[in-house]
């Protein structure tokens, strides 16, 4: 038995001892209806388009309520740049043609990822919840590597203006900045979302769940709040919104999008370390 067959006999001896999710009824009468009555091809393309523009906006909502909300102002990184209507409506058309003219062609393909490689879409045959979290989180270090390499190259002198630049317009970015790129930059850094359903997708539902738990970390390390308490933060060495905030405001460093341990290992959160320290000076001074 290997390390991750003991690993899965492990979590799957804790989660018999764990009660039955009430939301397990729903979620199966719900599925096999969508499996049901529409093809794997409409599942793959339509559906996921609309699963896509749908979790989006709906994760970027309280984000965008927070300016509104005087108490939560506190929590705003950059203080001093408060959104405008001007640069959310800018960022939102740049979304919906993004969206629709190259992230929808990239959606299409997946339907044919998944008759390649015989992915089923049947209820019986999605994974147990633990095999599917473990799934998740193989495609976040994958994707994670993926984009710390490519983002720095993207950072190069050479191709900065180009490309890069784009999605560096918002120095104080918010929640829809998450995806408000250079249409190379879509693709590229956007490959590494599939080279993580490439090692381990064994159910099309993966995609979706992996999707879902992108959109949540992506939107929230751009959202420029800092909430406390927020399980985002479970996952080991998470950046967060304070730690890719920084890139942000400083251009340079802190280029993972998920964990902080690549930054860590080769040296580039130095500069976000001597503003931490910086700041931690200042306010002890003020104490």
């Amino acid at each position: 038995m290997d390390v991750n067959d003991s690993l899965i006999t492990t979590v799957r001896l804790v989660a018999d001892y764990m009660p039955e999710n009430p939301l397990s009824g729903p979620f199966e009468a719900s599925w096999r209806s969508l499996t049901e009555n529409y093809t794997e091809y409409q599942i793959a393309t339509w559906w996921s388009l609309f699963y896509h523009e749908v979790t989006y906006f709906l994760i970027c909502l309280p984000g965008f309520l927070y300016q509104f909300l005087p108490f939560m102002q506190k929590y705003k990184i950059q203080q001093n740049k408060p959104e405008t209507w001007e640069g959310q409506l800018q960022c939102f058309k740049l979304l919906m043609f993004s969206h629709f003219f190259i992230q929808m062609p990239l959606i299409c393909g997946t339907y044919h990822f998944t008759q390649w490689f015989n992915i089923p879409y049947d209820y019986d045959s999605i994974p147990p919840w633990y095999v599917l979290g473990l799934q998740i989180f193989g495609c976040f270090v994958v994707e994670d590597v993926w984009h710390y390499f490519l983002h720095r190259v993207l950072h190069h002198k050479d191709y900065y203006k180009y490309v890069h630049k784009v999605h560096h317009n918002f120095q104080a970015p918010f929640g829809a900045v998450a995806e408000y790129a250079h249409p190379v930059e879509t693709v590229v850094l956007g490959t590494g979302f599939f080279l993580g359903i490439l090692f381990f997708c064994t159910h099309f539902l993966q995609m979706w769940v992996w999707g879902l738990f992108r959109l949540l970390e992506t939107i929230d390390v751009h959202s420029g709040y800092d909430i406390p308490y927020n399980p985002m933060h479970l996952l080991p060495c998470y950046t967060g919104a304070r730690f890719h905030d920084f890139h942000h405001m400083n251009f340079n460093g802190n280029y993972a999008p998920t964990f902080r341990w690549w930054d860590k290992l080769l040296g580039t959160d130095w500069q976000y370390k001597e503003y931490c320290s910086k700041l931690a000076k200042e306010g002890t001074k003020k104490d």
